[in-house]
């Protein structure tokens, strides 16, 4: 056992680089960073202990012969790092604004975001750790940053729309340093705004507010849900914002309002009208009922004029006994449940909804969409030319779903969030695993989400991820990266969420959410390459569905979309097969029946014998014949991703074979607008599944049994590689570390054929070198 240990020190000094070659920080983890020689050595006693439980824990997964992942520093000469590629500094090209469907600068410029979000109070963190972060980001080629709910604490205590100079002194150098470094960020920064004492005076019923619960506790004493219709509530969020805005940042000289570098401002995360949690709100605050039910009532008395009309038009239906127009008492039923099993009722007979089921959505649109031109108007007044966006949030089905889909289209960009896999919550824990893989059904899991995409509008995805303890979640990203900023033309993403400036020691970071996986992560050089020298095209519109508004106000919903909700994990069943969105774009549209276009002539595209799905570009082709897989065949980037079948994919100039079951395959030009055939230097990226050290499944693996400990460990790869070139010259091929700088090692070329196993090398990096 001794032995064993020595060697595992040896071999494994696993996170002694962790980006600044020092302890792996844990002051966000609960404990406190310390470069004193007790904390030291309390440290080495831990990984002592831990490597010896390791050894106990993890024989099985060494006999697999799967590799400890061994980040360090990603520096400027690393192969991988991606730093220069970012265009530099951010806001060098005017503010973000577009023009139908696409991102574009005040002078013309296109762009694309392959960024993530970071959460909470990181976004304060200090000006050392701030650099750190940025470096390690820029090294992997994110150019945008979502900080995301960050405002919950960031102001004095007493006023909730004051910011304080301590915290904001922070986030002032952090945005500089994103800024400099070609990062763009944006504010997610309302996630249900906290009520504190000097609200007091100027809301309704502070205190019924305030004591508010919710399922989620982060929401307690929060105005979600119900600011959507009380302007006393709604002219806080404003408040807030303006002043952020108005806020001068003494790093750039620039008020945020003036700061091209802030690419978007979100009005309020996951929240709308519609949904789901704001009756249970509504049962807690009365006075704020009472205020909804007297605006649904001021609006049918100025559509119907008297009781007796409403109950004609509703055929005497809806209305239950004691509530009237006399008594401003009418009820809309704000919750997208209701709306979406009416939906479904009426389009299973075949009839419109009934009347007052249409008033009730026609008028919580309305609300909804005065609360947005409110907020708006605000921001735009500071002098603010970026982007804007509504929310991110679905409201279930049917007219509900289209209501608030419009008024996000209104609002500006449409922003959508979504999630795969996972387990049994929001934290890493043993129980019941959705191991399934969304190779295996084209156009599911985060792939759906394009459903809601608007032929008119920028669509981008800022929340996302593939949950742990799914095993399949290296093919998430490329998943993302290909079809979704590539065939779809997604404009942008933003992964949910990196809560470190380094790789986290295990799998799990912010819970089961985490950018800083070697199976997310480790990916983006590859990714980032492929995004920002557009290798993969954008498709042409093979569907594009209308919907009139005057529509739905009479209680015609035309398109049977539903939507499935599991916690985070949604899935979209569109009326056609999701088959499509591995074909070509899809789309809806608003008031344009001109721009329908039906999918008729692009089914010769699926063969359903073969089960094989081709691109309308030719640059993608995914088969599901077995569990599923999909080839990337564009002049920069080739690949697999999937489970394999141990043949040979020819992709151009490039061969790749496996034995692997599961893997991701990337082969990647590294230099800027230089597609493989002529590129000097190339990048092999593999990967397939990432686990804790003594993590252990049932034998179906639907079920986890340990979670396991650091440090993370990588199943091998084994690929067989052949390039031709037309002048017959055989590349070189160096063995990276897993920061993507070299080891020293080359590996064989014969007849440009390169066996590559990381069983043996133990990396998921190759740098392939032909000699100018």
């Amino acid at each position: 056992m001794q032995k064993k240990m020595a060697i595992l020190l040896k071999q494994q000094n696993v996170f002694e680089a962790s980006g600044s070659n020092s302890p792996l920080p844990l002051e966000r983890c609960g404990g406190v960073r310390s470069d004193s020689n007790i904390k030291k050595s309390l440290m080495k006693f831990t990984w002592l202990l831990l490597l010896f439980i390791l050894c106990k824990q993890g024989q099985g997964q060494q006999n697999k012969h799967w590799f400890f992942f061994k980040p360090g520093i990603n520096q400027t000469t690393s192969a991988i790092n991606m730093s220069q590629w970012l265009d530099k500094p951010a806001g060098k090209h005017g503010f973000l604004q577009y023009q139908g469907k696409d991102f574009v600068f005040e002078d013309g410029t296109t762009t694309k975001f392959w960024g993530v979000n970071i959460a909470s109070d990181n976004p304060f963190v200090n000006e050392k750790e701030a650099t750190r972060w940025t470096n390690f980001m820029a090294g992997y080629g994110i150019n945008a940053v979502r900080f995301h709910k960050f405002t919950w604490d960031a102001t004095d205590g007493i006023h909730s729309t004051q910011l304080t100079n301590a915290k904001w002194k922070n986030f002032d150098f952090f945005c500089n340093e994103l800024r400099n470094a070609g990062i763009y960020y944006s504010w997610s920064h309302i996630y249900g705004h906290r009520l504190l004492p000097a609200d007091s005076s100027r809301v309704l019923a502070y205190r019924e507010v305030a004591d508010t619960k919710f399922p989620w506790s982060h929401l307690n004493g929060s105005t979600a849900g119900i600011v959507n219709f009380a302007e006393d509530l709604q002219a806080l969020n404003i408040e807030l914002t303006v002043n952020m805005l108005n806020h001068i940042n003494p790093q750039t000289g620039l008020r945020y309002a003036d700061d091209p570098a802030l690419n978007f401002i979100e009005l309020q995360n996951e929240d709308n009208i519609f949904w789901g949690a704001i009756e249970e709100t509504l049962k807690q605050t009365p006075t704020y009922k009472k205020l909804l039910c007297r605006q649904f009532s001021d609006w049918l008395r100025k559509k119907y004029s008297t009781q007796e009309n409403l109950m004609a038009s509703w055929k005497q239906q809806g209305l239950p006994a004691g509530e009237t127009l006399e008594q401003n008492n009418i009820y809309p039923k704000p919750n997208h449940g209701y709306f979406s099993y009416e939906t479904e009722q009426s389009q299973k007979k075949g009839i419109p909804l009934p009347m007052d089921v249409a008033d009730r959505a026609t008028f919580l649109y309305e609300a909804q969409l005065h609360f947005y031109q409110r907020f708006t108007a605000a921001i735009r007044a500071t002098g603010y030319k970026g982007i804007i966006v509504g929310s991110c949030w679905q409201a279930g089905s049917g007219i509900a779903h289209f209501y608030n889909l419009f008024a996000d289209y209104n609002a500006g960009v449409i922003d959508r969030h979504n999630y795969s896999g996972g387990g049994t919550g929001h934290q890493l824990t043993t129980g019941d695993v959705e191991n399934v893989a969304m190779v295996s059904v084209p156009g599911s899991g985060l792939l759906s989400t394009g459903f809601q995409q608007v032929a008119d509008r920028p669509f981008q995805i800022s929340e996302w991820m593939a949950l742990i303890p799914n095993q399949w979640t290296a093919e998430s990203s490329p998943i993302i990266a290909a079809y979704g900023l590539g065939l779809q033309g997604w404009d942008a993403s933003y992964a949910f969420a990196m809560d470190y400036d380094h790789f986290t020691p295990t799998i799990q970071s912010h819970g089961v959410y985490n950018v800083t996986s070697p199976s997310q992560l480790a990916l983006y050089p590859a990714l980032a390459s492929m995004i920002y020298n557009n290798d993969i095209k954008e498709g042409e519109i093979i569907l594009n569905r209308n919907i009139d508004t005057n529509d739905l106000k009479k209680g015609r919903v035309n398109i049977t979309d539903k939507t499935t909700q599991h916690a985070d994990v949604k899935s979209f069943d569109a009326e056609v097969p999701a088959q499509l969105l591995a074909v070509g774009k899809t789309t809806l549209s608003f008031n344009n029946p001109a721009s329908e276009k039906r999918i008729d002539n692009y089914y010769r595209f699926i063969d359903t014998i073969g089960k094989v799905i081709t691109s309308v570009t030719g640059q993608l082709l995914w088969n599901y014949s077995g569990k599923g897989c999909f080839t990337i065949n564009s002049p920069g980037t080739k690949g697999i991703v999937g489970f394999m079948d141990n043949r040979v994919y020819h992709l151009g100039e490039i061969s790749l074979q496996t034995t692997n079951d599961f893997a991701v395959i990337l082969v990647t030009s590294l230099q800027q607008k230089t597609p493989l055939a002529s590129a000097n230097k190339i990048l092999l990226t593999v990967m397939a599944r990432a686990e804790n050290t003594g993590m252990q499944y049932n034998d179906t693996h639907n079920k986890l049994l340990q979670l396991g400990t650091a440090p993370i460990l990588l199943e091998p790869v084994g690929v067989t590689l052949n390039i031709k070139r037309k002048n017959g010259k055989w590349p070189t091929v160096y063995v990276l570390d897993h920061s993507g700088n070299r080891t020293g090692e080359k590996i064989a070329v014969t007849k440009n054929d390169v066996y590559i196993n990381s069983k043996k090398y133990k990396t998921m990096y190759y740098e392939i070198e032909f000699k100018k």
